[in-house]
Parts: structure tokens; C-alpha cells; sequence
């Protein structure tokens, strides 16, 4: 092959005589048989020039970096990689290197002005790339154009949305003539031209008051309402959102500041109660699709009721019910099966009853209540008509979703005389809808039992004469589940059980072969995890059902579906097989009254003791619960009303019991799920879920059990726990979660000061248990390295210090080993400290030669790196003091002490602290006799 210098001079040879092929081939020939690395370099750089003069910049570029790296400062590799790189359109890239070249070489005229043409290039390409009129203007041009390539306009469309949620970029949008062209894509009827567009103007519309007014009244309040009345349910949930931040911004509910917009006086009640009327004008229309309004009922839902019951004003309330009670219960009445019905999905009727639900209990006083009811009343009584069997039904189903909903207005209306007869009758009707509409009823009036008392009466027999003769197994089904709900009235209470022993059970068995059944209709289906909700109240039940893995992999199915209104009952089944329910403590001295005065005293079953618990909560784990339950936290907030939030957390909290779990757990996304669930929902379901999610953190990797951003996400409510109020369990899982996470990296430990946990960390540091203590010294350890924990320590006036100093001579290891670390961070971080640590205490010098003796090498390293510290703090008087002290001797005997791999570290910082001693010139070097 030859020698690599001649092969090399020979191509310099022929480069300068304009054989640049020639020259390539000679210089690769080199690069193959070269060993040398710093002539290797140069063949590379040599065959960079011969690429630039062909005008292969890709190459040129990568020969050249093949040179800067034996050379960083080699300043011709440095210069053809500028061109190269200047060819092939980096210019910031190209800019660095010729940056390098000018350090190199100050004077050299070339460098300096491609440096500062290729400035003035990047500032003119950043002015062009980046102006946002002319993006805005582009992303119209591509998605208005019909032959642009798909994915361009899709990227166009997302770029649109992004740009819209900044406020300049929402801004220039505006300015630039930007609605009438997002108009124009909606005219265009393509499903992903309209999401674009209403996604576009919802980023536009938040925050920004002037702006949704003007938007609202450019585009239309009709016209919003005709796109979410579509048949697509992505493009119905846009326009969801749309309105909800038009309603936000002109409420005032978004609080973000807008520049100068806070000095604009604008009345919005106007368009605020165009709105509502247009929402219920969409909820009895039959111009609207199912998913249309569904999401209408969701904005009633969300923004009608008070949040706060402290508010005065409920005229939005009383405004919907005299405008649209009548619209709501409509859809209640809905019988799918009948000929001309309003489209409905399967989660509609159930969202109305919510919605009724949260308009009942908005009410303040007994007179609007009572309007309420007597619009219900009158509309019950317009629709029965005894020669029209359809509209009788209508009117027992629309009392169906008023038991579902205020149970006490249904209640009522199902008291009334007639109406109970009327549902005995409709029972026994030849028309399967009839008896299904009048069983369900049925089903829905037994909820409470205590105010149930004609169903208590006569519903056992009436229910389980239907389910005898009836052959059709949609109606069979339903009439069981009505005997389930009757069965389970008296809850776990063993002593309580309605029926004989073993027909619970049979039931039961009933329930989980229709579940597994897959010919059976997914709705009827429903029904069989509605009856074993109840049934699972008693623990042989509960025990037969967890054993019964495709019945329960069957329900889990069932909840992944579409149909959320299944999601209450799967999670009364959960609760009940992890008993995690509420349970009464129970006093023993109560007990023993209560049998002497002859009351009755619940009973524990034997399959309700913790081994039994813990065995069902390893058959749901195997079974797939944590997949099924992080699909139904996703569901919508009308149907995943906070009681049953809280409810899921109760389950998330029983199934993370046990540490072994928490693996499956995580892998399956129960880490992601319960962050809703803690954020959001009644006080307790809050704390249950947080408790949880300190359970997973305290072991997990954060990155892997929340990835993403969710971790930042996940601190607020770790903090939360850190309260006095809550339990003891509560703080000590909280510190050890806290722990684990400012462990991991620097923004985690300053998102954790933020929350302001550090006062509530430093309570607990004074705490009378020892693993509370334990907890906090360690988490406060993680988070010394912060400039902020650091600043508290120097700060006079507090015992921080002194504590921190006292817990390193506790007896407790664990305690000494983290606050001993804590301080040796501190007094490396802050030199002050050193001195201050003197200060606080008079025991500092016997503890610090506490922890020097320690028979723990961690401790005792700790100890000898505070040491160290002090005497490198730049006070001679504290390092006089400490080598003057029994410290000396203890730094001598260690630092002469053999190597030995398990004390090593001890024995290298003792001889660290010996040679720094004698640099401060306190000892001196040991010479033997001459």
C-alpha cells in the first residue's frame, strides 16, 4: 500500500498542481495505512481542503472534525470546517469555529471578517425565521393551501396552536387578520383544518378578556355552538374548551396578568348569558350529536353551580332552572330503544343527572327547592298518559335519572300516587323496553334504603317474580341487580345478611358468568357489575369474586370502555374486596354497653381480617386493576364526580400497602394516575391519594414512576402530608418520598423549597419519634446543597444550627450518619458556618470527637470531613483550638492506621486533615534521628 508520508506528500504534490481527484486518492490511501494519530490528522485536514475545492461540503465538514479532535486548536481544520459548515446552511455552528479561530488568532484579517459577516447573516436569518407576522402568515399560506404535502399542514396546524398560547404570538395572530383566516379553515369542513382552528382560537381566548370578547363576537356564539353540535367527539371537546376559556377570561377565573389589559372596563354579563342560554338551547336540540351534547352539559355542569358555597350569588343557578330544568330532564327521559329520540352517548344521561344533582344542591333555601320540585312534578305529570305507553315510560325513565341524581326530588316524585303502580304495571307489560325502563327504576329507587320504604316492602317479592318468569336476560339481569342492591342493606355487617345463607353467593356466581359472557350486550354487562357492586359487601362474595380472574379481567375490560357510567359501580366492587371503605372505630367499652342494653353490634366476617385483605389485593394486582384504574382517573369530571375520585384513591392507597407492589404499580401507570388524584376531589380522597404517591415515591425512581414533568408535579402534594394535622404515618412516608426525590437532582430539591417545606421539615427534625426525626434530619440532608437551607443556617436567631449539631451526638446511628452529613455539607459550603457551629453549643468539640471515634466508617467519615472543614475555614483561632484538643491525637492514630478497603475513606481524610494541619504550620513533620 506504500508509506503513509509519501502517500501523503505525493497528494500535496498533486493538490497544488489541480489534481484534486488525485489528491483524494492519495491522502484516503494514507488514511488507510496510517498509525500515527497526529499525521493522520493531517491527511484528514489536507483531504477537508481537496472536498471544499470539489464542493462536498458534507465531507469537507466531517474530515476536518476528524483533525480537531486529535487538535482542538488546529486552526486550518478549524477554518475549512467554518466554510464547510457556512456552505451547508449552520451558520451558528460555522459561527463558533471561526469564533475559536479569531481567539487563536486576533489579528488575522480573514477570521475577523467572516466572523463578522456570519454574525450579521445569523442576525438577518433570526430576524426572517423568527418574525412572528411572517410565521403566522406562512402557517396560513401551507394550511390553506390544498396541494401542500399533508404532514407540512399538520405541522403548520400544531405550530398555529403552540403560537396561539403565547401572548405575543396570539396577538399577531389576531392583529394580522387571524380569525377571519382560522373561519376560513373551519368553512373548509376537514375534521383536522377545524381542530386546528377552534384549538387556535382557544389559546387565543385564554387569559386575555378583550381578546375572547372580540373573538366571540367575530366568530359567532351561534356558530361555536353549531361546531360543537358535530359528530365527532375530538372536535366537540375543542369546542368544549374553547368555551370553557372564553368563560374563564370574561369571568375573571383565569387570574394570569395581560399587560395593560387589567385597565380595560369590560362588562361580559351580556355575551356570559348569551352563552348559557345558546348551551341549553343545545341540550334539548335535536340538531345536536350525542358527543355535542354531552360536552354542553359539561359547561352547565362546570360553570353554572357555585364552587365556593360561601358565594351570596346563585342567580346562574336559579337562571338555569327556570330556562333549562325541563330541557335536562328531557334528556334524563330518553328512551334509546324508541323511534325518534335526541342522539345520546352512553355517558349522556348520566352526565344530566350529575348536572341535576349539582343544581339541587346549589340551592340555598327551602322555597328554591321547592320550585324545583314542582317543576320536576309538573313535567313528570305532563309526560304520563296512560293511552300513550311511550311517553309513560319517558316520564319513569326521566324519574330513573332524578334517583341517579337528587335522590330526594326523585324520591318524592316515586311517593306520589300512581307512580309506584305504574311501574308495578309497566313490570309486567309484554314490551321488553317497558320492563327494562320500569326494573331500572326500580333498581335506582332502592339506592337509600332508609328512604325506601315502599321498595322494602314489596321490591323482593315484585323483583324476584320478575326474574322467574322473565326470559329475556336483559331484563333478567337488571331484576337480579334489584335484588342484590336489597341484599347487601345491611353493608358488612355479618349479622345483618338479608338473605338465607348461600343465596348471596349464588347471586353473585350469577353476576360474574353474565360479566364473562361476551354474546351478552355490553350495557346489560354493566348491569352485572352494578349487582356484584352490592353483592360484594359480603366477604364470601368478595373472596369467590378475586379467585374468579376472568370475571374480574372481564370488569377491567369494561372500564377501559367508552361507557364511563360503569365507573361508580367497578369502584364500589374495589372498594369492597379492599376494604378500604370508611369504617367507625370501634370502643370496646361501647361494645359491651351496647349488648348489656341489648343493641346490636356489628360483626366482622372472618374473610374480613387483614391476611384475607392482603390475598385479594394480590389477585386484583395479577388480575391488571392498575391498568384499568388509570384509565378511569382519565375520565371526564362530570362523571368522575369527587366522591368518586376519592374512591379510587382509596383503592390506589389499599393496593400500594405493600412494598412489593409498588413495582407493578408504577410499571402499569398508577404513579401518573393518582397525580390527578391528589391535586383534585374532597379533602380526604386528596390526602389518600398523596399518602399513596409518598408510598411509591418514598422507593420508586422518579423518572421512571412519574416521567416527564409530572415529578414537579408531584411535590405539592408530598408537601401537603408534611402538616401537623395529618398522622404520624403520613409525615414520616412524606420525609421519605421528599427524600428520595432531593436526592435526585438540583431543580427537584428548589421545586420542594418552593412548596415551602423546609419549615415543616425543620418541625419535624424536633419530633419525638424517632423515625419521624430520622426522616427529616435525612431529607434536610438531601437538601443542604441549595444556597437558600444554607442561608437559614447562617441566618442568627434561630437553633437550626444547634439542633443539626445536637442530633449528630444522638445514639441513634441513623440519625447521627444523616445529620452528621447534613453538617458536613453545610461547614464545606459555607466557612462561616464552621465558626457559628462553635458558637450555638458548648458540647461541638465532644460530639465532633463523638463521631471521629465512631466504630460506623460512614459516620466517622462524616466526622473527620467536618474536621477538615474547620481547620480549611480560614480561622486560625478554630483551627488552633481543634489541634490543641484531643482531635490530634484521634486524626493520629487513625491516619497511621494500615490501608484497609473497608475503613479507607476515614484513613485518607484523617491524612488529609494531618497535612493540612501542618501547611498552618500547628504540627510539624515527624523526623527521626540522623
Amino acid at each position: 500500500m506504500g508509506d503513509p508520508i509519501q502517500l501523503k506528500d505525493e497528494g500535496n504534490k498533486h493538490f497544488q498542481a489541480g489534481y484534486i481527484d488525485k489528491a483524494i486518492e492519495c491522502y484516503t490511501n494514507a488514511i488507510k495505512v496510517c498509525k500515527d494519530k497526529k499525521v493522520l490528522a493531517v491527511v484528514h485536514r489536507n483531504r477537508s481542503a481537496c472536498y471544499l475545492k470539489k464542493e462536498n461540503y458534507a465531507n469537507a465538514a466531517s474530515d476536518a472534525s476528524k483533525a480537531i479532535d486529535v487538535d482542538a486548536a488546529d486552526i486550518k481544520a478549524l477554518y475549512r470546517r467554518c466554510q464547510a459548515l457556512e456552505k451547508l446552511g449552520k451558520l451558528d455552528m460555522a459561527f463558533k469555529d471561526v469564533q475559536r479561530c479569531a481567539t487563536i488568532e486576533p489579528k488575522n484579517k480573514t477570521f475577523l471578517e467572516t466572523l463578522r459577516r456570519l454574525g450579521a447573516e445569523i442576525q438577518a436569518k433570526l430576524k426572517t425565521t423568527f418574525s412572528t407576522d411572517s410565521r403566522v402568515q406562512n402557517m396560513f399560506d401551507i394550511l390553506l393551501d390544498e396541494e401542500m404535502e399533508k404532514d407540512k399542514r399538520e405541522k403548520a396546524a400544531n405550530n398555529l396552536i403552540v403560537l396561539s398560547r403565547e401572548d405575543a404570538g396570539a396577538d399577531r395572530i389576531f392583529q394580522n387578520n387571524g380569525v377571519s383566516l382560522l373561519l376560513n379553515m373551519m368553512e373548509t369542513g376537514k375534521p383536522e383544518m377545524i381542530l386546528a382552528a377552534i384549538r387556535t382560537l382557544s389559546g387565543m381566548c385564554t387569559g386575555h378578556k378583550a381578546r375572547a370578547m372580540a373573538i366571540i363576537h367575530l366568530v359567532g356564539i351561534d356558530k361555536m355552538c353549531s361546531i360543537m353540535a358535530v359528530d365527532n367527539e375530538e372536535i366537540a371537546l375543542a369546542t368544549c374548551n374553547l368555551f370553557q376559556s372564553v368563560n374563564d377570561s370574561l369571568t375573571g377565573a383565569d387570574k394570569r396578568e395581560y399587560g395593560k389589559e387589567e385597565a380595560l372596563v369590560l362588562d361580559a354579563s351580556k355575551d356570559l348569558k348569551t352563552i348559557l342560554l345558546s348551551l341549553l338551547e343545545m341540550v334539548g336540540s335535536k340538531k345536536v350529536s350525542g358527543h355535542g351534547r354531552d360536552q354542553a352539559l359539561n359547561l352547565l355542569s362546570k360553570n353554572v353551580p357555585r364552587k365556593d358555597k360561601k358565594e351570596q350569588d346563585n342567580s346562574r343557578t336559579l337562571f338555569t332552572i327556570d330556562h333549562g330544568l325541563k330541557k335536562i330532564l328531557k334528556v334524563c327521559g330518553q328512551v334509546p330503544e324508541l323511534p325518534d329520540q335526541l342522539a345520546l352517548t352512553e355517558n349522556t344521561q348520566l352526565i344530566a343527572s350529575v348536572l341535576l344533582n349539582r343544581l339541587h344542591e346549589d340551592l340555598k333555601c327551602d322555597p328554591e327547592r321547592k320550585q324545583f320540585r314542582d317543576i320536576c312534578d309538573e313535567y313528570i305529570k305532563s309526560k304520563i298518559d296512560p293511552n300513550d305507553m311511550d311517553k309513560t315510560i319517558h316520564a319513569i325513565n326521566t324519574i330513573s335519572g332524578l334517583l341517579q341524581g337528587p335522590f330526594d326530588v326523585g324520591n318524592s316524585l316515586v311517593g306520589q300516587q300512581g307512580i309506584m303502580e305504574m311501574m308495578v304495571a309497566l313490570c309486567g307489560s309484554e314490551r321488553e323496553v317497558d320492563q327494562m325502563v320500569a326494573v331500572e327504576a326500580l333498581i335506582h329507587s332502592s339506592t337509600k334504603m332508609s328512604r325506601a320504604s315502599f321498595i322494602i316492602t314489596n321490591g323482593v317479592s315484585l323483583l324476584k317474580d320478575i326474574y322467574k318468569k322473565t326470559k329475556n336476560q336483559k331484563i333478567k339481569i337488571r331484576a337480579l341487580v334489584g335484588l342484590c342492591k336489597l341484599g347487601s342493606a345491611g353493608g358488612d355487617d355479618y349479622s345483618l345478611r338479608q338473605f338465607a345463607e348461600g343465596s348471596t353467593e349464588k347471586l353473585a356466581k350469577q353476576c360474574r358468568k353474565w360479566l364473562c359472557n361476551p354474546q351478552i350486550d355490553s350495557k346489560t354487562r354493566k348491569w352485572a357489575i352494578e349487582g356484584l357492586a352490592y353483592l360484594t359487601n359480603d366477604a364470601d362474595v368478595k373472596d369467590d369474586f378475586v379467585e374468579d380472574e376472568p370475571a374480574l379481567k372481564a370488569m377491567f375490560e369494561l372500564a377501559k370502555s367508552t361507557d364511563k357510567t360503569i365507573i361508580y359501580a367497578v369502584a364500589c366492587a374495589l372498594i369492597n374486596c379492599t376494604n378500604c371503605y370508611e369504617k367507625k372505630e370501634i370502643i370496646p367499652e361501647l361494645v359491651q354497653l351496647a349488648k348489656f342494653s341489648k343493641q346490636h353490634v356489628p360483626e366482622q366476617h372472618p374473610k374480613d381480617k387483614k391476611d384475607f385483605i392482603e390475598k385479594r389485593v394480590k389477585r386484583l394486582l395479577k388480575a391488571g386493576v392498575i391498568s384499568a384504574l388509570a384509565v378511569m382517573v382519565k375520565a371526564d369530571n362530570s362523571i368522575l364526580t369527587d366522591q368518586t375520585k376519592e374512591m379510587l384513591s382509596r383503592i390506589f392507597l389499599a393496593l400500594s400497602e405493600d412494598p412489593k407492589d409498588r413495582g407493578i404499580i408504577v410499571a402499569q401507570g398508577g404513579g401518573k394516575a393518582l397525580i390527578p388524584l391528589a391535586l383534585e376531589g374532597t379533602d380526604v380522597g386528596k390526602v389518600k391519594a398523596s399518602h399513596a404517591l409518598a408510598k411509591i415515591a418514598a422507593i420508586s425512581n422518579p423518572e421512571i414512576a412519574f416521567p416527564g414533568e409530572r415529578v414537579y408535579e408531584v411535590v405539592r402534594p408530598l408537601v401537603s402530608l408534611l402538616h401537623t394535622d395529618r398522622d404520624g404515618m403520613q409525615n414520616f412516608e412524606a420525609l421519605r418520598s421528599l427524600t428520595n426525590l432531593a436526592g435526585f437532582s438540583e431543580k427537584l430539591r428548589v421545586k420542594i423549597i418552593k412548596e415551602k417545606a423546609l419549615p415543616e421539615i425543620e418541625n419535624h427534625m424536633f419530633e419525638e419519634h424517632d423515625q419521624i426525626r430520622q426522616a427529616a434530619t435525612e431529607c434536610m440532608c438531601n437538601l443542604v446543597t441549595c444556597k437558600e437551607v444554607q442561608d437559614r443556617y447562617l441566618e442568627d436567631g434561630n437553633d437550626k444550627l444547634k439542633l443539626l449539631v445536637l442530633l449528630c451526638g444522638e445514639d441513634d446511628d441513623d440519625i447521627q450518619l444523616a445529620a452528621a452529613g447534613a453538617l458536613a455539607m453545610l461547614t464545606a459550603a459555607q466557612k462561616k458556618l464552621c465558626t457559628k457551629m462553635t458558637r450555638v453549643t458548648t458540647q461541638w468539640l465532644e460530639i465532633l470527637q463523638r463521631l471521629c471515634l465512631h466504630t460506623d466508617p460512614n459516620i466517622q467519615h462524616r466526622g473527620l470531613v467536618i474536621v477538615y472543614n474547620m481547620l480549611n475555614s480560614d480561622d486560625s483561632e478554630l483551627a488552633k483550638k481543634l489541634i490543641e484538643s484531643e482531635i490530634l491525637e484521634i486524626l493520629s492514630v487513625i491516619g497511621k492506621a494500615e490501608d484497609n478497603p473497608k475503613r479507607q475513606e476515614p484513613i485518607d481524610i484523617a491524612r488529609t486533615c494531618l497535612v493540612k494541619a501542618m501547611d498552618l504550620g500547628l504540627i510539624k513533620p515527624f523526623s527521626g534521628p540522623s
